[in-house]
């Protein structure tokens, strides 16, 4: 009997330690998110997708705020956001579309805080479990997928998948699905961290006679 039980006693013990080392997914999120804190420049192409619009360009990332998209497809279109305000340049129509955009937003995904606007309003699980699985069927590259599912229907995205490096701890692929079930997927590859970003990438000069729009989403920081 004394054997018996300090078996058992072990069983527990070893059972108990097992169950605290169990990542969760909120753990691993966390993680991911501590991995972009240590980033101070982020390039990388992206692709998006966007229905049954494609649409391909390079994106500059500074910590904490600031992400520019220079878009070779559509060409020489660009997306801008300091932060404070987000600016679209549409070449086709010689507009450039302003939005006052509040801080606590996220804008910026591709940074810690953005990361953290995520851990705050949505709920990680695993879509499969914490082992690396393929990034879509047939595919050689592995990654950890989570699935975001939001807190609150205030939330523009229903559900966001977001597939990571295992290696790397950087994202991959971000797939949502918003409140109209519209779908929308950014592809990040190539990517290179704490390089600097060149200064003309910094600000964005308007060419001449370009109409402006401003708060076309939004009115202030509604």
């Amino acid at each position: 009997m004394k054997k018996f039980l300090v078996l058992a006693l072990l069983f527990a013990s070893t059972f108990t330690l097992r169950a605290q080392e169990i990542l969760t997914a909120g753990d691993y999120l966390k993680m991911v998110s501590d991995r972009y804190s240590s980033i101070r420049t982020y390039i990388a192409r992206v692709a998006i997708l966007s229905g049954g619009t494609q649409m391909y360009g390079t994106v500059y990332a500074m910590m904490p705020n600031f992400l520019r998209i220079d878009f070779s497809s559509p060409a020489e279109q660009v997306v801008l956001y300091n932060g404070e305000s987000l600016m679209i340049y549409l070449p086709g129509e010689r507009a450039i579309l302003n939005q006052t955009v509040s801080p606590s937003s996220g804008a910026n995904i591709v940074t810690a805080k953005g990361l953290s606007v995520l851990i705050r309003n949505y709920i990680p699980a695993f879509v499969v479990g914490p082992n690396p699985v393929p990034i879509e069927s047939g595919s050689g590259e592995m990654v950890i997928k989570l699935r975001l599912v939001r807190r609150s229907p205030s939330e523009g995205f229903k559900e966001i998948i977001i597939d990571i490096d295992p290696e790397t701890k950087l994202i991959r692929r971000m797939a949502g699905t918003t409140v109209t079930d519209a779908a929308v997927r950014f592809d990040f590859s190539g990517v290179s961290l704490n390089t600097g970003i060149p200064e003309r990438f910094l600000q964005f000069e308007a060419p001449p006679a370009t109409n402006m729009y401003n708060n076309f989403l939004l009115k202030g920081n509604d």
